[in-house]
């Protein structure tokens, strides 16, 4: 409707326009001719000339006065050339009284007229704009932020809104409001708005210390600043909480992983005894077993390995994440490292009747890393894809290099991982799977590889669907001497 009704309005507008230049015109035209008809400027009917401007006056149309005068003008000269080059006639002399009088009094009637109406217009202007700025300041006066304007040398000009407990904003200078340790900061944001445009500071006030207020400052023009000024003091206390919530996370994080650590720590010394005294039983160092000791030794040797595993794991990732863990970094050939873990992992892999293939470069492939953190990740990663591939499936790791960086790559053709689990794995604790998986280990492998790998300067990404396999890939810039890429 609003639409529809906007065209007809602006040709209405229009239509009222033209009228009113068409009857300033005739006007002119008007008194022109009585003048002509009158004997000119100088007849009676000469002033009638000046029809055209008290008619603009008249019309209310500040916009049509230039034209009525210059209609007017043009009335004047047109009636003073008449006069020059014809012979006008002209009225007797008492027909030319009266006709002077009704002249003068028409005239002097429109003229005045027009003035009071625009004198009218202009107090109706004037109202209006009164009260337009006295709703633009109850409105500054209610926003709920008190806002200041400053001038280039700090001292408040101008205010409008609330201000906040402990500050008695007036004409003064701004730094004086603020508190003597926050001073310099509020300088120096004052300093900045003017050079820079804008600036942002907190403060305390001079009167109420254990406040705080926000201060957004903007520079105008003439170099002056507008400034908002805002109670603060919730949202500090709230970021406040938050930093101390924040500390205090991170200290029982870090005695998690101190107790983590010196807990791993006391329970490899009795670990490491019952491995040793149950492989001297299994191997019958000291005499036979009957078959079910021997059994039971072999069964106490292999817990014990894969307990000693998970709590090695445990201590690697409290040291990490205690920022303790110093990675011992020499330089040895990394086809040896991988190797030794294929030849480690051959016999799980046939147990568990999956194809396990090794891809390493043929000619050395020297590295500037820490041994066991690089053997760490390739036996995680071996034994995660292990773990989640059914038998008959395949897994194949491939070591190559591109420039400095040595790329390790785990695939293997397993039940895969979905999309939400993609986005847990890779942080401590976190497990995919069903439950048999999950009760085979900590959820620390492949939070471990990604922590040796960062140490390392390095990056591990996850490629994985349900249903067709996972990918793992691991870059460390850790070549000593770059080379091509080699992929054998």
């Amino acid at each position: 409707m609003i639409e529809s009704s906007l065209p007809r309005t602006t040709s209405k507008t229009g239509r009222s326009g033209l009228v009113s230049v068409l009857a300033v015109l005739g006007l002119g035209l008007a008194g022109a001719a009585a003048a002509i008809l009158t004997g000119g400027v100088a007849g009676p009917l000469a002033v009638w000339c000046l029809a055209p401007l008290a008619a603009a006056a008249v019309m209310n149309h500040g916009e049509r006065l230039a034209l009525g005068a210059a209609v007017s003008l043009a009335a004047v000269g047109v009636a003073a050339l008449a006069g020059l080059t014809l012979q006008l006639p002209t009225p007797g002399p008492a027909l030319a009284n009266i006709l002077g009088v009704v002249a003068m009094t028409t005239t002097v009637v429109g003229l005045g007229a027009g003035l009071v109406i625009l004198q009218r217009g202009a107090g109706q202007d004037a109202r209006a704009r009164r009260e337009t700025e006295a709703r633009l300041c109850q409105a500054l006066d209610d926003q709920p932020h008190l806002l200041v304007a400053i001038n280039r040398l700090g001292r408040i000009i101008g205010t409008w809104g609330p201000e906040p407990a402990g500050l008695a904003a007036g004409n003064r200078l701004l730094i004086d409001l603020v508190s003597q340790a926050d001073r310099a900061r509020v300088q120096e944001a004052l300093a900045t708005a003017l050079t820079d445009g804008a600036a942002e500071v907190g403060f305390a006030p001079e009167h109420a210390p254990d406040g705080w207020l926000a201060l957004s400052l903007r520079r105008v023009g003439g170099g002056r600043l507008m400034g908002s000024v805002r109670d603060a003091a919730a949202a500090r206390d709230h970021e406040a909480g938050l930093e101390r919530a924040r500390a205090d996370a991170e200290a029982q994080n870090a005695g998690k992983s101190r107790f983590l650590a010196n807990m791993s720590h006391e329970l490899r010394t009795p670990l490491n005894a019952i491995m040793g005294f149950s492989d001297i039983m299994r191997q019958g160092l000291f005499g036979p077993l009957s078959g079910r000791y021997a059994e039971y030794a072999e069964l106490i040797h292999d817990s014990g390995g894969h307990l000693l595993d998970l709590i090695s794991d445990v201590l690697d990732m409290s040291k990490i994440e205690a920022e303790r863990f110093e990675l011992a970094r020499d330089v040895f050939d990394v086809r040896d490292t991988v190797a030794g873990v294929l030849r480690l992992m051959r016999g799980q892999a046939d147990r568990a009747g999956v194809q396990l293939r090794g891809l390493l470069p043929r000619d050395p492939l020297d590295v500037v890393a820490d041994r066991r953190a690089v053997k760490q990740i390739a036996l995680n990663l071996l034994s995660n894809a292990l773990k989640f591939t059914p038998r008959g499936g395949g897994v194949t790791v491939t070591v190559h290099a591109d420039g400095n960086v040595l790329e390790l790559v785990v695939a293997d053709t397993g039940v895969g991982i979905g999309a939400e689990d993609l986005l847990r794995l890779g942080r401590p604790y976190e497990q995919a799977g069903g439950p048999a998986q999950r009760a085979a280990g900590t959820g620390l492998g492949l939070s471990l590889v990604r922590s040796f790998a960062e140490l390392h300067g390095g990056q591990m990404e996850i490629e994985s669907r349900l249903g067709e396999g996972t990918t793992v890939t691991v870059r460390l810039p850790v070549i000593e001497h770059p080379v091509v890429a080699n992929v054998p």
